[in-house]
């Protein structure tokens, strides 16, 4: 981790990025001094070692302010992150694999494709309180209640971009499943009509954050503010319940396709890990109750399990947090992209990132140039990575690749 400022900076910026690294991506180091210069940003700002350019503020940030909440600094995502569950097979055979990966996309919708029918409604977060006209949706989850049969259809699907299912196994011997996916066009409608209203707001008020900066604020104290982070907090639990009804639905496939492994007639899973990496929270820091932003940022307080995905080529990672106070208790989401998906497409090779896949024997997702966004190539090395954060988290379990799904 190395630390600066400058004069014009109202606080440092604490990169886990190394120095040599962190100024090649000049456009995300722009996006940092910004961060460092906003009125109510509070004692530095964080970069986890997969942070790169993203809208307004870098994935892999973490921005801590006093009194204003920012949109942009959560994402358009709200809410997306991490599921992951250990089997109790420590073998499964390709034909096996092949057969659930089958059935997984019978039962997950991926891309922008969403489910023919509204499921369940009891698969809604706080459904019964919608139940029989309350008018609680109405007043206080505006854009939430508009979309509320739009959700219905998207619960329990993937989504596109760099969300994935993987069936993984681990150095630990069990085979894992493991999904990235988030809250789907919920949480997009929720984070563009607040981040619009954000930016007319501050035109109004003549704020000194300048419109370029795509950062504009809420303060927590107005009608405004407190509607976002109701709103934001509905698809944070949305997102988890999305992953969520993915997740049993493709234990349950596990379940009807695995026949017998190591003289066990059943399949058993253990207790679902699930951490998200786009929101906001109140939270104590350096002696101050601050509303922290983590944008493509995991919790990585002191004893929290969590998971950092690589690309469908590399390792995978269940972690453990070391509460490091100047992360603010933070870490990586994952590898965090070398390069943009236009310019992967352009440049990477279709050939040798399927060879690369194929000589793993990985059940992989690329098949054609369109697929070379998501290709192992466009991604920083994890173990790179993880070796930058190891102040941050300790590693439980090294997982790695079998078979790929991606959005």
């Amino acid at each position: 981790m190395f630390t600066y400022k400058k004069d014009e900076f109202k606080i440092s910026i604490k990169s886990w990025i190394p120095e040599k690294d962190y100024y090649n991506d000049r456009a995300m180091v722009v996006q940092c001094e910004n961060l460092a210069k906003l009125p109510f940003a509070f004692h530095h700002i964080a970069l986890s070692p997969d942070g790169h350019v993203g809208y307004g503020m870098p994935i892999g940030g973490i921005l801590a302010t006093e009194n204003a909440i920012v949109p942009n600094a959560v994402g358009v995502d709200i809410g997306c992150g991490m599921c992951a569950v250990k089997t109790s097979l420590t073998e499964i055979d390709v034909d096996t694999l092949k057969r659930i990966m089958g059935i997984i996309r019978q039962i997950v919708p991926v891309g922008f494709k969403h489910h023919r029918k509204a499921q369940d409604e009891s698969l809604m977060p706080m459904f019964k309180r919608r139940q029989g006209g309350d008018e609680y949706f109405k007043n206080n989850l505006p854009i939430v209640n508009e979309e509320w049969e739009s959700a219905r259809r998207q619960i329990g699907t993937l989504g596109g971009g760099n969300h994935f299912i993987e069936i993984q196994k681990g150095e630990d011997q069990y085979i894992w499943i493991m999904i990235h996916s988030g809250s789907r066009n919920l949480g997009k409608k929720v984070a563009d009509y607040y981040n619009k209203l954000a930016v007319l707001l501050n035109q109004k008020w003549n704020s000194q954050v300048p419109k370029e900066w795509e950062l504009a604020f809420l303060p927590i104290d107005s009608e405004e503010g407190q509607a976002y982070l109701r709103e934001m907090q509905y698809c944070v639990d949305f997102a988890l319940a999305n992953r969520s009804t993915m997740i049993y639905r493709i234990m349950d496939a596990f379940k009807r396709s695995v026949i017998k492994y190591d003289n066990q007639e059943k399949v058993g899973f253990d207790e679902i890990i699930n951490i998200a990496h786009n929101y906001a929270c109140l939270e104590n820091h350096f002696g101050k109750n601050v509303w922290v932003h983590r944008k493509g940022s995991t919790l990585a307080r002191r004893g929290t399990i969590g998971i950092i995905p690589g690309s469908q080529g590399t390792n995978s990672y269940i972690v453990e947090g070391k509460g490091n106070r100047d992360s603010f208790q933070s870490c990586s989401h994952g590898a965090g992209r070398i390069m943009g998906r236009k310019k992967a497409i352009e440049s990477l090779s279709l050939s040798g990132e399927i060879k690369k896949l194929d000589n793993q024997g990985i059940l992989h997702a690329i098949r054609g140039k369109q697929d070379l966004d998501e290709a192992p190539g466009s991604y920083k090395p994890i173990d790179e990575v993880m070796e930058n954060q190891k102040d941050l988290v300790k590693i439980k379990v090294k997982l790695r690749p079998l078979a790929v799904i991606k959005g």
